[in-house]
Parts: C-alpha cells; sequence; structure tokens
C-alpha cells in the first residue's frame, strides 16, 4: 500500500448570523491509505477507500473524496464518495458531479447513516459497495461473479462498471435522480424525481404512454402539473442536462455560462412563479404580480410575519356543526387533475367537502360546473373575477360570525390585493421622484448657463 495525497473539500454552512459574520470555506488536505488517488485512471477491482466520520455533528457539513475525472475542460465530471451531515445524522454516497453540481447520487432515494467511517470497496467479485462499520453494507451494484474488472467515468457522466472486454454490466443512467445528461435516456419504467426540504411532497418527470407530465404527489392526491409537448433551446452554448427543482418542481435545461462560472437555465417548462404547485407557501395567495399575501382569516394566531400559516383551516374536521366553507371570490388553483365531481352545484361543492374529514379546500368552476377537491390548500393564485372560479376552505364553525359574508370576501380579497397595491404605488411613486428631480437639474443648468 502506497500512501497518496487526497484533496478533501468541506463546506459548511452555519445557522444565520449577524451580517457582519461571514460564511467559511474550509478546504484542507489529508492522507488516506489506498491504492490510487484523485486522477483519470480506471479503478480496478480489489480498491478500497475509508474515510473517517466527525465524531461531533456540524450543521451544513459536506466532505467529498474526490475518485475518477473526465479528461474534459471544465466544467468537468467527477466521480466522489460524500459524506453530507442530514437530520442530525452523516450520510454516505456516492456521488457524479459536472463541476459543482451533483447530477447523480446512490443515496438520492435511501440514504446511508454511517458512524465513525465510510468504505467504498470494488470487491474482487465485481460488487461496488458502501460499508459503514462492521462492514454493514448500505448501498451496492449488485454484480457480484458477472465479471466486473473496473469502475469508469465515461465523458458523459455516465458512471459505469465494466468487464474485461469493455461491456457495460452496471451504469448509474440506468438509475436516474432528479438530473438527465446528454445521452441518457428515460422510459415508461424510470423517471426523474425531486424532494423538497422538510416536506412529504415531491416531484416527478414521467414518460407515460400519451404523454409526458410533470407531477406533485402528496399524501392525500397525486396531481398533475404540466404536459410538456416540446422543449427548443433558444442559445447558442450547448445544453449540460435537464433537471427538475427541488423546490418548485420546475423541469430546465441548463448550459454552462464561462462569463459567470456557473449553470443557467435555458429553458424552463413553467415560467411564471403563480403557474408553480408550491410558488407560495401553504395557505398563501400568488398574485397578479408573481408575490405571496396571506389569507386573513388563516394566518397563525401567534401572527408571525414570516410566515403565513394555516392557523384556522379545520384539519381532519367534518360535519355542519364543527365546520363550514370560507369563500374567496378571484380565486384559483393551478392543481386542476385531482380528485373532482361534475354537474353539480355550489353548494353541492362545498357541502361534499364539510362532510369529507379529508377534504381542507375545493375549487368550484361555474362555468363548467366542476368542483375540485384539495387535502392541502397550496398551488393558490389570483384570477380574473369574471373566469367564474369561486375557492373554498373549511374552517371551524363560528370563524365568519360576526361579519356579514359579503364584508367577509371583500376583507379576504383587499388582504390579497394589498402588496399588489402597494408595489404599484412605490413604482409610480418612484418613476415620478426621478420625474422631477431630472426636471430640476435641468432648469438649474440652464440657470448657471444663463
Amino acid at each position: 500500500m502506497v500512501a497518496h495525497v487526497l484533496t478533501w473539500h468541506i463546506m459548511r454552512q452555519q445557522r444565520k448570523q449577524p451580517s457582519f459574520v461571514p460564511n467559511y470555506l474550509f478546504g484542507f488536505v489529508v492522507f488516506v491509505m489506498f491504492s490510487n488517488g484523485f486522477c483519470n485512471s480506471d479503478i480496478q477491482k480489489g480498491y478500497k477507500l475509508t474515510l473517517a466520520v466527525p465524531a461531533e455533528y456540524s450543521l451544513g457539513f459536506i466532505g467529498r473524496a474526490f475518485l475518477i475525472e473526465t479528461g474534459q475542460i471544465a466544467p468537468n465530471f467527477r466521480a466522489a464518495v460524500s459524506i453530507e451531515a442530514v437530520n442530525g445524522k452523516f450520510s454516505c454516497s456516492l456521488e457524479v458531479l459536472l463541476g459543482d453540481v451533483k447530477v447523480w447520487n446512490s443515496g438520492h432515494y435511501s440514504r446511508f447513516y454511517v458512524s465513525e467511517k465510510c468504505v467504498l470497496e470494488l470487491t474482487k467479485d465485481g460488487d461496488l459497495q458502501l460499508k459503514g462499520p462492521n462492514d454493514r453494507v448500505g448501498w451496492l451494484s449488485g454484480t457480484s461473479r458477472q465479471g466486473v474488472e473496473r469502475l469508469q467515468i465515461l465523458r458523459t457522466g455516465n458512471l459505469v462498471l465494466v468487464d474485461v472486454v469493455n461491456r457495460v454490466k452496471w451504469q448509474s443512467f440506468n438509475f436516474p435522480t432528479d438530473v438527465m445528461l446528454w445521452g441518457q435516456r428515460l422510459n415508461v419504467a424510470t423517471r426523474l424525481t425531486s424532494f423538497p426540504g422538510n416536506s412529504t411532497e415531491f416531484y416527478s418527470f414521467e414518460i407515460q404512454r400519451y404523454r409526458i407530465a410533470l407531477f406533485l404527489h402528496s399524501g392525500l392526491f397525486n396531481d398533475k402539473g404540466k404536459k410538456i409537448a416540446q422543449i427548443y433551446s433558444q442559445r447558442l452554448q450547448p445544453l449540460r442536462f435537464l433537471s427538475l427543482g427541488n423546490r418548485t418542481g420546475n423541469l430546465a435545461l441548463y448550459h454552462y455560462s464561462a462569463n459567470d462560472r456557473n449553470f443557467q437555465a435555458s429553458f424552463q417548462a413553467i415560467n411564471k412563479t403563480c403557474d408553480l404547485p408550491l410558488g407560495c407557501k401553504p395557505c398563501e395567495i400568488c398574485t397578479f404580480t408573481n408575490s405571496c399575501s396571506c389569507i386573513g382569516l388563516l394566518t397563525k394566531k401567534e401572527k408571525d410575519k414570516s410566515d403565513c400559516g394555516c392557523g384556522e383551516i379545520a384539519v381532519g374536521l367534518c360535519g355542519r356543526n364543527r365546520v363550514e366553507m370560507l369563500e374567496l371570490e378571484g380565486v384559483g388553483s393551478v392543481l386542476r387533475d385531482g380528485p373532482k365531481m361534475v354537474n353539480v352545484s355550489k353548494e353541492e361543492c362545498a357541502s361534499m367537502c364539510i362532510s369529507d374529514c379529508k377534504c381542507v379546500g375545493v375549487l368550484y368552476s361555474s362555468a363548467e360546473l366542476e368542483c375540485f377537491v384539495y387535502g392541502v390548500v397550496m398551488g393558490v393564485k389570483q384570477v380574473e373575477k369574471r373566469s367564474g372560479l369561486i375557492y373554498m376552505v373549511k374552517v371551524a364553525k363560528g370563524t365568519q360570525r360576526g361579519r356579514g359574508k359579503r364584508n367577509l370576501k371583500k376583507w379576504v380579497l383587499i388582504l390579497v390585493g394589498v402588496v399588489d397595491g402597494l408595489i404599484i404605488v412605490l413604482v409610480f411613486g418612484g418613476l415620478a421622484y426621478y420625474l422631477i428631480r431630472r426636471r430640476r437639474k435641468k432648469s438649474l443648468a440652464c440657470d448657471n448657463s444663463s
């Protein structure tokens, strides 16, 4: 065994500090005993790498040991073993990166949590494995006794295990995560998925028999987002990958900007913030100016200005003696392919939600006589009043007491439009101020010249 130098990049993201305390990027070199260092060559059968896991948990910690890379100009593809601090634990995974962007990860669907150490091994019988203490296997390629000789990373970013005559026995392209690279294929058995942080929902991009679609999946319903027919590139820079965002679920094609030295979106399937299912937080309304506004009656009782909250939503309650429907005119939803009823009146739509304990909101279309049923209040946006859409949310009985229904509707809609009004006033006020100042400067210049 020979000692080689292995660069291990460590990134820490501290909790939010006052503005005068900067975030830090640490880089240091550690010595690791293994047979091959960071290089362009392949990893041969029998290779073994051991990384020590930090003894104490540190929020935002990411440690990477880079293994092999492609010989392209930057940004190029690199394979690495990663240790990341997640939910109070340390997760170990095998990754592929394009520049600094993660394009594949072995722990995308199921994280492998470790302590003390993480071991990557290409065993003598050709199985690629990630192991923790006591040889506990957390991930494997499943290629034992198939003639695997080495691990390679191709110029396309595909991580492959090949035999002595370069036949592929396993490849990362067969296990897509949230990024699709050039040369990679999707079929009806595979899909792109992304998982928003601290959420039970997830997004997926799927190829079905008659369509290509984006989905937002939740425990109570599966809402189909947007159908994509064809994607054109409008830029001269070559496209590098297709990615499904883990916060908004938007699908985008990215190119590399040499000037800015980062990846930028060349195309986005959904261009407007208010057309995204999570353009705003739950129980917020996305307004005409693409800003988010609280629904007044639903604001948390503690008046947390940073989060509107769903304090008054009657979750898990039903029955006319316990709940009632709060009606919002001029408000719609981007989620339209969930459970629905047809040929019903507005009253029947509201009554159905009142009697269903899982329902928290409905969208009624007076033009189509359709009633869409929701288990969460999200994807809500402001629409023209003449659209005939009425959004209703379930609240506890008596929430509307003391206010006439007509006044209540007006009060809620006024709150929705407050942000829009302020933005318009600021824009026109600033423009007027600029014109007045410019006119005064011109008049002063004329006086001085005379």
